[in-house]
């Protein structure tokens, strides 16, 4: 059995094998088939990609050589220039060589000119000082002393058209200037205008009888000794009707006494203790009015910011004065000009009203320091915190410091008109005589002057030139040596004209 199942199982296996040899030799012959197709296929392909890369090669080479002949073509174009442009050296090299040539020809010429300009040079430079040699021993002096006097002469020439073109020039450029500048003078004179108040050293104080005039002397005097110890004012009773007259220089402390005796008199009490009640009463008043009279300016004249102190300072303006003109009214009226005319020029108004309101507040301190009251207002504005415009404008209105704004040229134009106006102010005869006597001299102290007169209130200064010594130019000079002397050692109101004359009279008699 196990037999039969062995050889049933070798057969099967035979069987199986035989099949097996007989597929493989099938697959084997397909694949070869395959593979022999394949290589058919690939013959195919090498040939064309063959083709291909025959053509390419082909059409590159065609390329390369027309891109070779073009750079052909481009270095024959590029060399035959370069060989015209060699050519073209070449002839340019020639020329320069035969201008060379002819230009070291030319030099030896002129060597040989130079030379002989030099031998003829030396011969006249021989000549001429022999010639020089000459006019020296011919005019007694030396060379160098001819051209001393040569030169003088030309330094006298020169100055004198020196003054002439100077006058010409001075005299154009016043036409222009003074066109300008008095129109928005004129302008702003026009357009500002206040009252002229003269204040004196005495106020007259009006009673209803003469029978007043004991009760305020009181018995022994005693009334009258304490209402001018109490207030610093010469009380004065005399004969004059109905009257009593205050004497003192100072403003505030004399307007104290008064409205202190108005109120005495008006009340009927009068005796030592109730005058000074009275007057501290009135002088706390009169303080209390102070401030309310710079508060209102300063509303007035639209001007904001402004230090208490300096406020104060304002008021008490109200009660100085300067050559008679009140100067509240005076600054007020400064004010007003300077923000007219920083209108008409473009400059800062309220800046400039400021300057003008506050220029002589050194005329009022609480004290009397030892500085001119234009320092001095600098220095309180300074203190006060004003701005450097204003305080330089303050210092410099009298030229004490040097001006460095527009504004301060304004604001001392402006207190010189307001100083000026007719009747504005008045002097002390016997200053007014000095001034007038020095103004006269300082005319006298020029060479040549004959004659000088003070004329219009010392407003004109004329000077009397002698002719056969001064010439016109000098009398040009004299005429601006003056002005600039008076304007530098003088104090003046407004301005003065100086006109210098010269005349030549012919006379003779028929007898």
């Amino acid at each position: 059995m196990i037999g039969i199942i062995i050889g049933g199982v070798v057969g099967v296996l035979v069987g199986s094998g035989v099949l097996f040899l007989l597929n493989k030799t099938k697959l084997k012959n397909q694949s070869d088939a395959i593979i022999d197709e394949a290589k058919a296929e690939a013959e195919v392909i090498k040939k064309d990609k063959i083709l291909q890369a025959k053509e390419k090669f082909l059409q590159l080479k065609e390329e390369h050589e027309k891109t070779i002949s073009k750079r052909e073509r481009k270095m024959s174009d590029a060399e035959n220039r370069i060989k015209s442009k060699e050519t073209s050296l070449n002839k340019k090299l020639q020329e320069v060589n035969k201008k060379d040539k002819d230009l070291r020809s030319k030099q030896g010429n002129l060597d040989r000119k130079l030379e002989a300009v030099e031998m003829q040079q030396a011969e006249l430079e021989k000549n001429l000082r022999k010639q020089v040699e000459m006019l020296e021993k011919a005019a007694g002096s030396s060379a160098e002393e001819a051209k001393a006097q040569l030169v003088e002469v030309l330094k006298e020439e020169a100055k004198t058209e020196a003054m002439a073109l100077a006058k010409d020039t001075i005299e154009e450029a016043k036409i222009n200037a003074n066109r300008e500048a008095k129109k928005v003078v004129i302008q702003s004179i026009q357009r500002v205008a206040t009252e002229q108040a003269i204040e004196n050293s005495v106020s007259v104080f009006n009673i209803d009888s003469d029978d007043m005039k004991g009760r305020i002397i009181g018995r022994e005097g005693r009334n009258i000794r304490a209402l001018e110890g109490a207030t610093g004012v010469e009380i004065i009773v005399d004969d004059t009707p109905e009257a009593i007259i205050l004497s003192c220089f100072d403003p505030v402390r004399r307007e104290t006494a008064r409205l202190a005796l108005h109120q005495l008199v008006s009340d009927g009490r009068i005796h030592p203790a109730r005058i000074e009640e009275v007057v501290r009463k009135t002088q706390k008043q009169l303080e209390d009015e102070i401030i309310d009279t710079g508060k209102k300016t300063c509303i007035d004249l639209g001007i904001h910011g402004l230090h208490p102190e300096l406020i104060r300072m304002v008021g008490r303006m109200k009660y100085r004065s300067s050559y008679g003109q009140n100067l509240l009214q005076h600054s007020r009226e400064v004010a007003n000009l300077c923000a007219t005319m920083a209108a008409e020029l473009g400059l800062n108004v309220k800046m400039a009203k400021r300057a003008g309101l506050l220029h002589d507040i050194g005329k009022v301190p609480d004290d009397e320091p030892e500085l001119p009251h234009a320092i001095l207002g600098m220095k309180l504005a300074e203190k006060f915190k004003e701005k450097a415009e204003v305080c330089n404008a303050i210092g410099a209105h009298h030229d004490e410091i040097e001006m460095n704004t527009l504004i301060s040229p304004i604001v001392q134009v402006c207190d010189a008109v307001s100083g000026a106006r007719p009747g504005a102010r008045r002097e002390i005869v016997e200053s007014y005589i000095n001034r007038i006597k020095e103004l006269e001299s300082l005319g006298m102290s020029h060479a040549g002057v004959e004659k000088a007169y003070a004329i219009q209130a010392g407003r004109e200064l004329r000077v009397i030139v002698q002719s056969e010594k001064i010439s016109d130019i000098e009398a040009d000079k004299i005429s601006l040596d003056i002005a600039q002397k008076i304007q530098a050692d003088m104090t003046y109101p407004g301005q003065v004209k100086v006109t210098v004359i010269r005349e030549r009279r012919a006379v003779n008699y028929a007898k």
